[in-house]
């Protein structure tokens, strides 16, 4: 059993490697060259991953939560990404809220409504038409008015 000022094994392991991490950066941070490649290629890659979690949205899984966590990477290194992600949970919540006191046919309403939305955009990227070529469907209605032919 632990004494009172022993922490246990997890909670060290977590402290020295984030240490280890900080310590990293202040390294990165000290060569300026390295510095602006480390910012420009996290914020590329957090860029990339905040439109995916935007696009995933509307679609069952986890959009929103790669929003958050595409906001959290900018959030290391940019301080406008940090009151974004503020704002954007914030209101997250007080949709989700609203949401939980509406009553059923709200809730069937905005369900229906998503749906319709991930319908379209499946048409409007030729998935329909892709599957339908699968099994030998070339009905021209499948086809997208984006990729058509």
């Amino acid at each position: 059993m632990a004494s009172a000022d022993e922490k246990p094994e997890p909670r060290r392991k977590l402290r020295r490697l984030r240490r280890a991490i900080r310590a990293r950066r202040e390294r990165i941070r000290s060569n300026p060259t390295l510095n602006t490649t480390y910012r420009v290629a996290l914020g590329t890659g957090g860029t990339l991953l905040l439109i995916v979690g935007i696009i995933a949205i509307p679609y069952p899984g986890p959009g929103w939560l790669i929003v958050f966590a595409a906001l959290g990477i900018l959030a290391t290194e940019f301080h406008w990404a940090h009151r974004v992600n503020m704002f954007t949970k914030r209101h997250y919540h007080r949709w989700v809220d609203w949401l939980g006191r509406q009553h059923w046919t709200v809730k069937l309403g905005i369900a229906a409504l998503t749906g319709l939305i991930v319908v379209v955009t499946l048409w409007l990227l030729g998935m329909y038409a892709t599957m339908g070529h699968w099994v030998g469907l070339d009905w021209p209605w499948l086809t997208s008015p984006l990729f058509g032919p």
